[in-house]
């Protein structure tokens, strides 16, 4: 079903999927923007939801991390970003070997990686313009100037225009919010673009407008992709290799 529109909605006819920016490969490319070994985490320590996951993103790849609800590749996605601590095993980004998560993580790390979740009413503040929310991982690591001049193409490259910058989450519809979402995510030009289920709740026209902004901002900038979803249709046709969750972990 069509999402709810509020005010003009600047959203594109139906599209087909774009696929990867280049040509598939076989596996991780030499360089690797994300390496984790033998990760073992969860939110209740006598029961980990993943247990020795391990998976290389190359260094401008596009990869597709399949599972079904509940398997724990959010829980991944999270420890990837450095989001959430894991009790056993490593993190690598861009070589550099994570030594904290979260608020203790270094901001040259941190900064290397974006991430758009899946519900985007619950990952932005509803006080905020949605200019202003793009902009706030500017204003937190002290770039607070560099807003004016990066924000109007941005905007634009994810398909905000108009008025819609200067409206607030709760007057635009999910669509337009997962879309600032994603600008807010790509402002600092991360290495590593982690994508958690980013389409789950947004009709066909809409995703295939996220997924072509993504491809076309990775085209320019080289960012590494790890998608992360439960749809194999829509990960095979839009990244270099699709692997199941399962796959990740010993056997």
């Amino acid at each position: 079903m069509p999402e709810p529109i509020s005010g003009p909605t600047h959203e594109p006819l139906p599209e087909p999927i774009p696929g990867p920016t280049r040509e598939p490969v076989p596996g991780p490319a030499t360089g690797s923007a994300l390496e984790m070994r033998g990760v073992t985490a969860g939110y209740d320590r006598r029961a980990p939801v993943l247990h020795g996951a391990s998976l290389t993103v190359g260094d401008g790849e596009a990869v597709g991390l399949l599972g079904p609800s509940g398997c724990g590749k959010s829980t991944l996605a999270r420890v990837a970003a450095l989001l959430h601590r894991p009790r056993a095993g490593t993190v690598r980004l861009a070589g550099r070997m994570a030594y904290g998560f979260r608020h203790r993580a270094p901001r040259e790390l941190r900064t290397t990686v974006g991430v758009v979740f899946q519900q985007p009413r619950l990952a932005a503040d509803p006080r905020l313009t949605l200019a202003d929310l793009i902009a706030e991982p500017l204003r937190a690591t002290g770039r607070r100037a560099e807003a004016p001049g990066r924000l109007p193409a941005l905007a634009a490259s994810v398909g905000l225009g108009g008025d819609l910058l200067a409206r607030r989450p709760h007057e635009v519809s999910d669509g337009q919010l997962q879309r600032a979402c994603l600008a807010r995510a790509l402002v600092l030009r991360p290495r590593l673009l982690i994508c958690d289920e980013m389409t789950a709740m947004l009709d066909a026209s809409t995703t295939a407008a996220l997924v072509a902004a993504v491809e076309e901002y990775r085209r320019e900038h080289g960012t590494a992709l790890l998608a992360v979803g439960h749809d194999r249709v829509l990960l095979e046709r839009w990244c270099d290799r699709t692997v199941d969750f399962g796959a990740l972990l010993p056997r």
